[in-house]
């Protein structure tokens, strides 16, 4: 993120959760919070920051994200341009700069860019005039900071503020995971009590990732007691890799079923950032059962945008 929060109160960029400081992650989830209300029906912030334009920039398909930033945007009263990577000049050779400027050009005011690579967004940033604002809607397997925030958002809202009383497990392909990163950045940020991970052991990334996490490799003892735990999709693309034996070994072994979440504190959260894999991660009727807040998450996702989008531009 740029410029460094501590220094400068209004964020230029929103990159990544690793930096921010325990006042701006807390302000950014209490402007969500503020904004909920209006996030879903509504028309009372369609004034707030008309005539800006947002533009989605995706290099790689999105479902949720996508559909969340153009909602977020609209409450906000703002025109959406929607980029399509297939039949852009892109396709002709253009760099990914030389296609941020020519619409920063066409006037407009924030990207919210998805990209294969890692660190892509935060070049563009680098690149980016000084008055153009870009958010990382998930790059390689860096960071996915807006799913971050809506997962604490949703936890705050069911447990409370006091992030020091929770136990919270990440379990699942965390070595591709850019969601699990965020998340970690952010429960360590905001101080939570006890932060596991779960996963097999090739699927797990190195000590500076998982710096102040339990690691587990047995999903029950990982389970026992948790207050939440954060289902992360196999990523079946990787497959060819070898990571895992069979779907049905990965399922017997790290599947949240409902004998596994049995284990969990009684009002323990099932949180997932889609898309899930059923009968591979998670169990169907876990998915759907009475502890899952996983439609939750897909719900604050537009108000956790529509503020980042608003504290980037209020001041601009």
């Amino acid at each position: 993120m740029s410029p460094d929060p501590t220094t400068d109160a209004r964020l230029q960029h929103l990159l990544t959760l690793e930096g921010l400081s325990a006042e701006t992650l807390t302000d950014l989830l209490d402007r969500a919070q503020a904004m909920l209300p209006d996030a879903h029906a509504g028309t009372a912030l369609r004034h707030r920051h008309a005539g800006r334009t947002l533009c989605t920039l995706f290099f790689e398909t999105s479902t949720r994200t996508r559909s969340s930033f153009q909602l977020a945007a609209t409450r906000l009263g703002m025109d959406v341009l929607n980029f399509d990577i297939a039949t852009s000049s892109t396709r002709k050779g253009e760099s990914a700069l030389d296609t941020l400027k020519t619409l920063e050009a066409m006037g407009v005011d924030v990207f919210v860019v998805r990209h294969a690579d890692n660190g892509a967004v935060a070049a563009l940033a680098a690149g980016a005039a000084p008055g153009t604002h870009l958010i990382n809607a998930g790059d390689g397997r860096s960071a996915h900071p807006t799913q971050g925030l809506l997962d604490m958002l949703t936890l705050r809202q069911r447990k409370g503020a006091d992030f020091s009383r929770l136990c919270v497990l990440i379990a699942g392909d965390l070595r591709h995971s850019r969601v699990a990163r965020s998340d970690l950045h952010a429960l360590r940020t905001l101080g939570c009590g006890e932060i596991r991970v779960c996963g097999p052991a090739n699927l797990l990334p190195g000590e500076d990732v998982l710096q102040g996490c339990r690691v587990f490799h047995d999903f029950d003892e990982a389970v026992a007691g948790v207050d939440a735990a954060i289902m992360l999709r196999l990523q079946r693309e990787r497959m060819e890799e070898g990571l895992v034996p069979s779907l049905e070994g990965y399922f017997r072994d790290y599947g949240l079923t409902p004998a596994r979440l049995a284990n969990a504190a009684p009002d323990a959260l099932v949180m997932h950032p889609g898309p899930m894999n059923r009968g591979v991660e998670i169990d169907g009727g876990v998915a759907d059962g009475p502890q899952s807040v996983v439609l939750a998450q897909v719900a604050n996702g537009l108000p956790v945008r529509m503020a980042v989008i608003d504290a980037l531009l209020v001041g601009a």
